[in-house]
Parts: C-alpha cells; structure tokens; sequence
C-alpha cells in the first residue's frame, strides 16, 4: 500500500501553527496511506523554533536548512499557512508543501487523505529529480 510521511506544523497536540511553518512548536509526524489510514508517527520537537533570523525578518536560508534538516525523512511538509522559505521548500527539496486551510488537526489529516493521489504523484516526481536540500 502506498503511504506518505508527513509533517504537521504544530501550535498545540490540536492545532496547526497560525504562524510560520519555522516557528512551530513541534511537528507532528504521520503516515498517511491511500486507503485512508493514518497513524501518528512521533511529535518531533522544532529545533529551529528560536533560531534568530538576521535583519528580524522573516525567511532567512539559513532557518530554511534548520527546518528541513530536521525533517529529511519527510514526503509532505503541511501547513495552515507557510512564509517566504515556501519557494526554497518548492524549489530547493525533495519536499511537497502542502496548505492545509485549516488549523484543526483531524481536519488536516482529511485534507490529506483527499489529496493523497496528487501529493504522492508529487513527492514520486520531486523525489526523481531532487536531493533533500540543495546548496
């Protein structure tokens, strides 16, 4: 059966992050499969979470490599909302973002599940052509 690994952004055990995907408290980690399963994998805290960006803003590079590196084994990085590192994920890794447009957790995961064929055609296609992150 075909599964994905993929990476809540969490504020909470309930809630997605309202802020950026960076500054989660932790990850929830779960298996996602085709038949509509899923199980929690691991809560991963968020290493990167205090990380202090340079010129106070948002979407530095280097907070960008902290994130990922913590999340190499991941398909799927899911998020209610993610900042300016949205186009280094796309652009950069062999990881699908994807926007939840929900802060509540069950409703994510069923977010999901109804989008399973497409994000794992993505993740097949980013896997064939990237490295988890590039320099």
């Amino acid at each position: 059966m075909r599964c994905l690994k993929v990476a809540f952004g969490m504020e909470d055990e309930k809630t997605l992050m309202d802020g950026h995907y960076g500054d989660s408290e932790f990850f929830a980690i779960y298996e996602v499969c085709e038949n509509g399963s899923y199980r929690l994998l691991e809560k991963r805290p968020n290493k990167a979470k205090d990380f202090e960006e340079k010129d106070n803003g948002h979407g530095d590079p280097r907070k960008f490599k902290a994130v990922v590196s913590q999340l190499l084994d991941v398909d799927v990085l899911a998020a209610f909302r993610m900042g300016p590192n949205f186009l280094r994920i796309r652009d950069k890794t062999n990881k699908v973002a994807f926007f939840t447009r929900t802060r509540d957790l069950k409703l994510a995961l069923q977010r999901v599940i109804e989008n399973f064929n497409d994000l794992y055609n993505q993740v097949q296609a980013k896997k064939a052509e990237k490295p988890p992150i590039e320099e």
